[in-house]
């Protein structure tokens, strides 16, 4: 199923997006690659694109991942 210009909503700057949107966005760019039927030059697109996005991703779930481990040192009692 090709995508029509309807459909097609406008591409934000992957480091504008929040970790939601990048990882629903990455799907689709995922499944489009998947699908075939791309010219190469819109292959190579989507692929920079799906670069971007799970770098975004990355960023988020490592800011998650910082977050949970510094609430978890400030819960630990000191050890003398």
């Amino acid at each position: 199923m090709a995508k029509t210009e309807t459909d097609a909503a406008p591409e934000q700057p992957a480091g504008a997006l929040g970790y939601e949107q990048a990882r629903d966005e990455l799907i689709d760019v995922v499944r489009r690659l998947e699908a075939g039927g791309t010219s190469l030059e819109e292959s190579l697109a989507l692929w920079e694109r799906g670069e971007e996005l799970a770098k975004v991703c990355r960023r988020w779930l490592d800011g998650a991942r910082e977050r949970l481990d510094a609430a978890l040192k400030t819960d630990e009692p000191a050890e003398d």
